[in-house]
Parts: C-alpha cells; structure tokens; sequence
C-alpha cells in the first residue's frame, strides 16, 4: 500500500494536474469556450434520432457514457474527498468540470471522426482509432487498451463493488465478515446475468435506468438542501475559504483539497480519461462534432448537478465531516436528518442502481479495448465467457477488499489512461476544431450540418466512415 500511495500521489501531483490543467485550458481557447457557448444547441443535439432503427441514437450513446459517469462516484467519492479534503474540494471539482468538459467534447469529436464502420452500417471506435494517427503501428494504442481494461474491468469495478457494500455498514444487521460476501455475491450475480446477455441489453437497461436514478437522487437532495436553507451561505462560505486556504493546501498537498478535488472530480466524470469517446463513436450522427458536444452535456450532468446535490445536501445539513467518517455513513447521516431512517434506506437505493448501471456500463467499454486488442475483430465466444466470469469475480472480490486499495487502484489505472489520451487529442486538436468551424459554418446556413472528411484537409483514405 505505501509503494501504490507513492505512485498515486506522484501521478496526481504534479503530471496530472499540469496535464489535465493545461489541456483543459488549451481546448477551452481553441474552442472559443465551445462547452459553454454552444451549451444549448448541445441539449437540443440530444434527442436527435439515428437514421435507422437498429442504429445507437445520440441520446442513447449519452446515456451509456454518463452510466459510467454516473455512479458511486457521485455518492462516496464527493463525501470521501468532504471528508478527507475539506469542502474547497467542491470548487476545484466544479473548475475542472468547467475546464474538462472542452476535453470531453475534443475526445468525443476526434473519436467521431475517426470511428470505424460495421458491415451493416453501424459504427464503433475509440481513442484507441484516433491514437493510432500519431502511433500508427498501434502499439500505443494497445498500452491504452490494456489500461482502460485495467480500470473498468479491475480498478473502477472494484471499488464500485466497494462502495456498495459499504452503503450498509450503517445498518444494524451488518456485519463485518459475511455482509460483504452476501452482498458482492448478490450484485455479481446481477451482473453476470447482464453481461451474457450481451452489449444490446447493457444499453437497453442503462437507458431506462439512468434518467430515473438520476432525477431522484436530486429531488431527495433538494428536499435535504432547501430544509436547510438557512446554512447555505455558510456552506459557500466554508466552500471558497477553504479552496482558497494555500497554506492549508500546500502544507500537505497529497491530502488537500485541491488534489482531492481533482482526484474525485475526474472519478466521476472522467472528462479527458478517454471512456466517453468508446461509446461516442458508436453514436448515429451526421456530424462528428453533434456527439462532441453531446458530451459536454454528460460531464455538467455528473459534476455540476449530481456531485454539487451531494456536496450542497451533506455541508448544509450540520453533519459534521471528518476523516474518520466513511463517505456513505457521511452522506446516509446528512439524509437521515430530514428523513430518519428512511434516509439511509434510499442511499442504500441510490447506491445500488448507481452501483449497477456503472458496472454494465463499464463493462460496455471494455468490450471495445478488448476487439483492438483482438486485430479489431470480436474474440471469440468461449473467451467473452471466461472474461466475465473474471469480471463477475472481480466485483464479488471488491465487496470484500480495504478501502484505501480499492481507491487507490482506480486512480493509478485511470491516471494511466489520461496520460495517454489527453498528450494525444492536444496533438489532434486542431483537427476536431476544423471540424467544430464546418459545424458553426453549416449552422450560419441553416443547414443540418452533414461532414465530409475531405472538407477539413483530410484524406479519404484517413477515415473509415466519412468518406
């Protein structure tokens, strides 16, 4: 554990803030600030439908992206960097959302562009694609494949099993030996009934789930907030005093909440971590740049709405917050004061379907790394089943594992696949910004934007799809 802290602390300070700072910014100027100028035509990009009925709508592309967004992450990872962090992690989580979401738009359009076709006309793809017209004997993108495996197969899915269980420990039936087996047993289950049922049904069942676990969570936050109205200037208060506090901050750096900021910030919404792109390349559009900015909207939806409901319900609630205090236990406590025991009943709730469609969606993404990995073509049917049967053991084991590894192993797998991503859409940045112009320049025209490869100086023979 000190060898994997070590790493853990190194790779967030200082490469990934610089790296995740500095692209952010870059794509914001690029753009001209495209994830808050064109916010609205985002969110009416939504529900644009596909051209045929078997195709992966825009809106069903989203709803796989933000299942994985979405998740326990929202829940514990907020409390977790509240209660180790201080409440300033909420501002630096809130920037980098703002920041990131250029990054999430510049992934999605690259991988757009360069997304691959099916015999039938469907499409798929992935940073993996657009890596390879930089590395273009594919070994980078194969490192890449390997992490992300490692991170949603291993490192996300273990500590997502993690923060389920750890839902209950507040419950007077708990107990420390057998709770987490029953329950890991239970949820691994679920999911391997999912899993071999195959990719159609993980997204038939996030798209349903997503919405309606998502609207409840805030509505019960709102209830928890607006009771507490009276102390929230004071929690905006403690918020920006404590952000603000650099000797705080630079006195012990690893554990502030800037680092933990940042750290939790992009657990959650992974804008820049090159997930996003493997299920917006799948997406049905006329233009790559609509499915960019599709998933702006996803990145405001995890951080800006959900996280912030967590933040807000737990600070303003008068629990208070230590590093002693499990996140779940922390955010059950704050609920409970408005609803009693049925508070921590509907976390518990919350928690489970959060839990789930991040798992299926996870587990969607790595689907694509594993055919790249595969010379692009599907493995076979008796390797798909012994994978998920490892991924099904591996959620049953992350019930039953400490806290502290199960953190840490999701931040140095996802910190890996940063690293490779983000140096390589800055490199290919200026073609998702030709790309965003012939967009903004069609839209001046009235058109329904329609791209051809060609009218941004690509070749051809460059693209698989837009040709």
């Amino acid at each position: 554990m000190n060898f994997f802290n070590s790493v853990d602390d190194v790779m967030y300070y200082p490469i990934l803030i610089i790296v995740l700072a500095a692209a952010g910014l870059l794509f914001t100027f690029r753009t001209r600030f495209v994830q808050i100028r064109l916010f609205g035509t985002a969110c009416k990009l939504i529900m644009e439908k596909p051209s045929g009925e078997q195709k992966v709508s825009s809106f069903q592309a989203l709803m796989v992206s933000t299942a994985s967004r979405v998740g326990t992450g929202n829940i514990v990872g907020v409390a977790t960097a509240i209660t180790i962090g201080g409440p300033g992690a909420c501002f630096w989580m809130w920037l980098m959302c703002i920041i990131g979401a250029s990054s999430a738009f510049i992934e999605s359009t690259l991988a757009q562009i360069f997304k691959r076709k099916n015999p039938d006309g469907s499409c798929y793809g992935g940073p993996a694609y657009y890596i390879e017209r930089i590395a273009k004997k594919g070994i980078l993108s194969g490192v890449f494949c390997v992490f992300l495996i490692a991170t949603y197969a291993f490192g996300f899915n273990l500590l997502c099993s993690y923060n389920l269980q750890s839902s209950f420990e507040i419950y007077d039936f708990y107990d420390k030996t057998w709770t987490p087996v029953i329950i890991g047993a239970i949820i691994a289950l679920l999911v391997g009934f999912c899993l071999f049922g195959g990719g159609k049904r993980i997204i038939g069942i996030t798209e349903k789930l997503v919405p309606f676990m998502g609207i409840g969570y805030v509505l019960v936050s709102l209830i928890v907030i607006f009771t507490h109205i009276g102390n929230i200037p004071q929690t905006f208060s403690s918020i920006f005093s404590d952000a603000f506090n650099f000797k705080a901050i630079f006195g012990g750096l690893s554990g502030s909440c800037l680092v933990y900021g940042i750290k939790r910030g992009l657990y959650s919404n992974e804008a820049g971590v090159g997930s996003a792109p493997n299920a917006s390349a799948s997406a049905d559009v006329t233009h790559p740049v609509k499915q960019g900015l599709v998933q702006t909207v996803s990145v405001y939806i995890d951080t800006m709405l959900l996280c912030t409901a967590t933040a807000l319900m737990c600070l303003s609630s008068g629990v208070k917050y230590s590093p002693e205090l499990n996140g779940a236990t922390y955010v059950q406590n704050a609920v409970s004061t408005i609803f009693g025991d049925f508070g921590p009943i509907f976390i518990t709730i919350a928690m489970v379907m959060f839990a789930f469609t991040t798992l299926i969606g996870n587990l969607y993404y790595v689907d694509n790394a594993l055919i790249y990995l595969n010379k692009k073509r599907m493995p076979s049917k008796v390797f798909m089943r012994i994978f998920y049967a490892f991924c099904v053991l591996i959620v049953f084991v992350g019930a039953l594992i400490p806290m502290n590894f199960a953190w840490t192993m999701a931040d140095i797998t996802m910190g890996g696949m940063t690293l490779i991503n983000i140096p390589v859409c800055a490199a290919l940045s200026g073609i998702a910004v030709k790309a965003l112009r012939d967009f903004e320049s069609q839209r001046k025209k009235r058109l329904n934007p329609h791209f051809r490869a060609t009218d941004i100086g690509l070749k051809e023979s460059e693209v698989s799809f837009w040709k």
